[in-house]
């Protein structure tokens, strides 16, 4: 990949873009190696978009100067060691966009707190130190967590990534040569692990440039847009509407206020999965079997109306079922349940998963004890190869076979984030150990 080609390619990959609505809020990360500058990133887009108050910017102030980072990195522990631990939310939003920032944290060992953040993001903007890197070397090998981090980005379905090629500044008359080769590893990398991304970005966090206003001086040989005017081309992901009705009953209001629009039966509450809660459907309730017909649908407002998947809806049922916090509301024609299952995993456990351990597995609302069948393959993160193992060992991604106490409504994570994903939890510390994605 030649300079010419990611500038090309970036202007090509934002105006395609343009076609997608981008009235909704755009929820995104940014993620990528230790130090590679996130929270400077987030600070410099907070800073320049105009989005912090002054008490605010004085209280990250020393000696004159902004100590960009300190806006996300709020814990007493991040503050005293410099580091990124938990993910951080910011909001701004510009005179086009409204705009959600998860600052996810680039240490191997906070794994899963990045995984956490990436699942329900609309797109990621992966971070590239360029001082980090042999530049100089137009074959170059990337970090590996710069790779881990955008392997788990692509397997979670975030619907853009962009990476972004930080630090160039401190690379004076040489920017242009380091952008062009860490582009084409990028480019390389993307390829060999059929990962695609929206473009590929040269910044400086720390200094602006290409953050929120495009420098337009052919700064790295780049001409394209700034960071911030790719993001506020990028669509938010679709909802699973096209599906058939998929609910998980978060709360059962027994004894609802609005007797006058729930005709004095029960409230299913909870957030639309997929398809759409609408009155006439019919329904059967999983695990029990049992169906019925949907009385009505209310929004979140408790309005009567039809509640398409993402949004938050509380149905009432035509006669009164055995329904509880857990279980899953369906539409008649919804593929059967199942109990064995095989899942691309991202383990985020200091315990390796083997073979015979049993895990509680979180599907919706509903919990279910999985037994660990097998461990097909490990994938190695340098090679992208498949290979043969007996564990996973934390951070580390793999196929696994798991098999079920009850069967569950999953369909494919290609096809729905909401029915394909399940996390796994270890029934003694309680803790989270993984993320499975049905295949």
């Amino acid at each position: 990949m030649t300079t010419t080609y990611a500038t090309t390619e970036t202007v090509k990959a934002t105006e395609s873009y343009a076609r997608f609505d981008t009235s909704s809020a755009l929820k995104f990360i940014t993620c990528g190696s230790v130090d590679d500058g996130k929270s400077t990133l987030i600070g410099r887009l907070l800073l320049d978009s105009k989005s912090v108050l002054q008490d605010q910017l004085a209280n990250v102030s020393k000696s004159g100067e902004a100590d960009l980072a300190q806006f996300t990195d709020g814990l007493s522990a991040e503050r005293e060691q410099g580091i990124t631990i938990d993910v951080a939310y910011r909001y701004f939003n510009t005179a086009r966009r409204k705009f959600i920032i998860g600052d996810a944290p680039g240490h191997e060992q906070y794994t899963r707190n990045m995984v956490t953040a990436a699942s329900s993001a609309d797109a990621a903007v992966v971070l590239v130190d360029a001082t980090k890197l042999q530049w100089q070397d137009a074959h170059l090998s990337l970090l590996p967590q710069t790779r881990r981090h955008s392997l788990l980005c692509h397997l979670l379905r975030v619907p853009s990534i962009v990476f972004a090629i930080n630090k160039l500044d401190a690379l004076g008359d040489d920017a242009a040569k380091a952008f062009a080769n860490i582009a084409a590893a990028l480019q390389k990398f993307s390829s060999e692990a059929a990962l695609e991304f929206a473009t590929i970005v040269p910044i400086s966090a720390l200094k602006g440039h290409n953050v929120v206003d495009a420098r337009g001086d052919g700064w790295c040989g780049y001409t394209g847009p700034s960071l911030l005017e790719i993001l506020e081309l990028l669509p938010v992901t679709p909802a699973d509407t096209q599906l058939p009705l998929a609910f998980p009953v978060q709360w059962v209001e027994k004894f609802s206020a609005s007797a006058d629009t729930s005709q004095g039966r029960r409230v299913f509450w909870g957030r639309v999965g997929a398809g759409t809660a609408k009155v006439g459907q019919t329904i059967k309730v999983l695990p029990s079997g049992q169906t019925a017909t949907v009385a009505q649908v209310l929004g979140h407002t408790r309005l009567p109306r039809s509640v398409p998947a993402g949004h938050s809806a509380g149905m009432v049922l035509d006669r009164e079922v055995d329904v509880s916090r857990g279980d899953w509301l369906l539409a008649a024609d919804s593929p059967a349940p199942i109990r064995e299952l095989k899942v691309t995993v991202a383990w985020m456990d200091d315990e390796p998963l083997v073979a015979g351990r049993v895990y509680w597995a979180l599907h919706g609302h509903r919990w279910v004890k999985a037994r660990v069948k097998r461990v097909v393959h490990r994938l190695d993160i340098n090679t992208l190869a498949e290979e043969d193992a007996a564990a996973l060992p934390a951070n580390s991604i793999g196929h696994v076979e798991l098999s079920l106490q009850e069967p569950l409504a999953v369909r494919p994570f290609s096809e729905s984030r909401v029915l394909g994903a399940l996390v796994l939890i270890d029934t003694a510390s309680h803790k989270t150990a993984g993320a499975a994605l049905v295949n």
